[in-house]
């Protein structure tokens, strides 16, 4: 077999692990490193997860065989949590002697200083970093590898690398489960009821079925029946397997990452072992062939490139519904006695499931004995969940007697290491110095320049906009005097035109911005003075105060705080800010953005869930928005945010589709319930 250059340092396989079977699969399949999440702070917080004196015996035996591990903190941190976060810093330095985070919040930066951490601190793709310009300015905050999204192009990746500079580090998803939404960019779940995406407790509602709604809405809801719909938004997982030997000229790509924390071993030990031939062996086409029928073996969900050749881009999404994890090996036939003529071999032990996770008769089921390839098999379910005729059934887990062998080595090398244990934490980390603040001008943001007049809504209202990267035909006067906002995401392609945009405003005057990523900061000059007002929106996800002492040395005067958090902690955060904090009081709050097209559902057109909830899709420059038919309302919180110590506010207007119905909805996100 023909291997890689060895003049090219090969990226390592990083492997996940959801507990200790997986872990140990990773290792037994030749892993280079495995990242994991602990009980508290990880963004897959339905996986099994780790503590610490399992943990430090794991590690003790990863690093035996040379081989890295690196823990996941990547959740949003709540203000009364920082405590224990700092405590789980220390310990993983002096109890568990980790390679590394991996972290979304800002806060992350300032604990692991004052830990002492002197692990790897690498920013998830929650923290949403999409652009090169932002790249010094991270190595200068001490951060040592980024994780890229995975909706970049291969040419995407090629130009990040190329402007990465000496001390930083790329790390790239190759294989594994695909959101919609852009990751720190979905609120979809939470918005829904508290269980939020940015702190692991995403519920998917991504991949549960909707319904196009019909001008004539009345004629639609009698006609239609609640079986019907799709599922426009499920995604294929994402699948690079023979495309990644491109990925290995990328300078500074030091890590090929495998999603699936909540995967079994079975899909752990066969997705490390095929992206192993796939990177050793790039040029050898038996090879190739070899990994690509162990990645079959993964059962997984069908594969996808989506965006990775830009000139073959595809949108990743099925609304047919086949998006399900695992192989399928047949459908219902009868359902007095739901029966399958199964269509692959199957073994003792392994497991099916039934039909799809948001289906009433959705179930599992584990087979008892071996069943040669066309055997009909009778499937045992509860009667309150016997499947339709035509229901899928799916092989998502098996051990084979080779794996079950390997594993049985592994957990035997891993008895030899009995881990360790610390004594409690009982330092407290220092937070940033309260400060309190004057009354600022609230903000109105459009999506478009009005016509004819400058719309203002009092003295205390300034008219805000969204920067586009397309120039607008607007006075210097009437500039200085708008506040400009940054779209949340910026794509590499998008960032060079949006820093000529900012720039040529910069020269108009303006001085009033609002970034919606802590990285759009390295759109400004380095030298903020002459006057630059440059908010943090509320699209960076700011939960905590040191997460706000982040952004005042980066030169932020002001921040919003995220409208994801429940009441008690909106009201408690101005007594602990270190700068003046904002909130978005009113308007249309997107539950999700995607770069990913649509398939099946027309834009600007509304769609709904099974339970009535309505929704609508907006198109922004190379984004879909995908936002809820009842918007945001606060109003009648104003009077207790003001006394809380909030000193502005923001509404965000939006046009809505012409035969949207208003629901009885109320607009409070989390406010009166607590976030997950």
């Amino acid at each position: 077999m023909e291997s890689t250059p060895t003049n090219s340092p090969k990226p390592e396989i990083l492997a996940p692990a959801g507990d200790t079977q997986c872990f140990l699969a990773a290792l037994s399949a030749g892993a280079d490193a495995i990242y994991l999440g602990l009980k508290n702070f990880s963004a897959r917080m339905e996986a099994e997860n780790f503590g610490l004196k399992e943990l430090s015996s794991l590690c003790d035996l990863a690093h035996s065989k040379d081989k890295k591990v690196y823990i996941t903190m990547n959740t949003i941190l709540k203000q009364e949590e920082l405590t224990q976060a700092y405590h789980l810093l220390v310990r993983l330095e002096k109890q568990v002697h980790a390679d590394g985070i991996i972290v979304q919040d800002l806060a992350y930066i300032d604990l692991a200083r004052q830990s002492g951490f002197t692990g790897t601190l690498a920013l998830s793709t929650l923290a949403n970093v999409t652009h090169q310009e932002v790249f010094p300015l991270l190595a200068q905050r001490g951060v040592n590898r980024i994780i890229l999204p995975r909706e970049l192009s291969i040419d995407e990746i090629h130009a990040m690398g190329e402007a990465c500079p000496p001390g930083l580090d790329m790390e790239l998803f190759v294989h594994g489960a695909l959101c919609y939404c852009v990751s720190g960019r979905c609120y979809w779940s939470s918005y829904m009821g508290g269980k939020s995406g940015l702190r692991g407790r995403c519920v998917q509602p991504c991949r549960r079925l909707y319904h196009q709604v019909q001008h004539n809405e009345r004629t639609a809801k009698k006609n239609k029946k609640k079986e019907d719909g799709a599922r426009f938004f499920s995604c294929k997982d994402l699948s690079l397997d023979v495309l990644s030997k491109t990925l290995l000229t990328v300078p500074h790509l030091a890590s090929w990452k495998i999603e699936g924390r909540k995967k079994g071993p079975h899909y752990v030990y066969h997705t490390v072992c095929a992206y192993r031939i796939f990177r050793d062996n790039p040029h050898d086409a038996g090879a190739r062939r070899m990994a690509e029928e162990i990645l079959t073996m993964a059962l997984g969900r069908p594969g996808t490139h989506a965006r990775f050749l830009p000139q073959k881009s595809r949108v990743p999404t099925d609304p047919s519904g086949l998006t399900s994890s695992g192989l399928l090996v047949g459908k219902i036939v009868n359902t007095d006695h739901p029966t399958i003529k199964v269509r692959e071999k199957l073994l003792p032990h392994d497991y099916l499931r039934i039909g799809t996770e948001d289906e009433r008769w959705h179930t599992t089921v584990r087979i008892e004995r071996a069943l040669p390839k066309g055997a009909t098999y009778v499937i045992k379910t509860p009667k309150q969940k016997t499947p339709p005729n035509g229901t899928p059934v799916f092989l998502i887990d098996r051990r084979e007697k080779e794996l079950v062998s390997e594993l049985r080595n592994a957990q035997e090398a891993l008895s030899h290491f009995t881990g360790r244990r610390t004594d409690p934490v009982d330092a407290k980390p220092q937070v940033p110095v309260p400060q309190h603040s004057k009354r600022r001008a609230d903000m109105r943001v459009l999506s478009s320049v009005p016509q004819g007049r400058e719309n203002r809504a009092g003295s205390r209202t300034m008219l805000a906009l969204w920067i586009s990267q397309r120039s607008v035909s607007i006075s210097r006067t009437v500039a200085r005097r708008i506040y400009w906002w940054l779209p949340p995401v910026v794509w590499p392609d998008e960032s060079q035109k949006l820093v000529h945009r900012v720039h040529g405003l910069w020269r108009d005057g303006a001085r009033h911005f609002v970034i919606n990523s802590p990285w759009q900061r390295s759109f400004f000059p380095e030298d903020l003075s002459e006057g630059a007002d440059i908010v943090a929106g509320p699209f960076c996800n700011i939960t905590n105060s040191l997460a706000l002492g982040e952004m005042k040395k980066l030169g932020i005067k002001a921040a919003f705080v995220s409208p994801e958090l429940s009441k008690d902690e909106i009201l408690a955060l101005p007594t602990a800010s270190p700068i003046p904090l904002g909130f978005v009081i009113e308007g249309f709050w997107p539950v999700g953005i995607s770069r990913f097209g649509l398939l099946g559902l027309k834009p600007n057109t509304l769609f709904e869930s099974p339970k009535g909830e309505v929704f609508f899709t907006r198109k922004y420059g190379e984004n879909t928005w995908i936002y809820p038919s009842w918007p945001l309302n606060f109003q009648e919180k104003r009077n207790e945010l003001l006394n809380a110590g909030y000193t502005f506010f923001a509404t965000l207007s939006e046009t809505t589709p012409e035969n949207m119905v208003k629901t009885g909805r109320p607009g409070l996100f989390n406010w009166e319930h607590e976030l997950l």
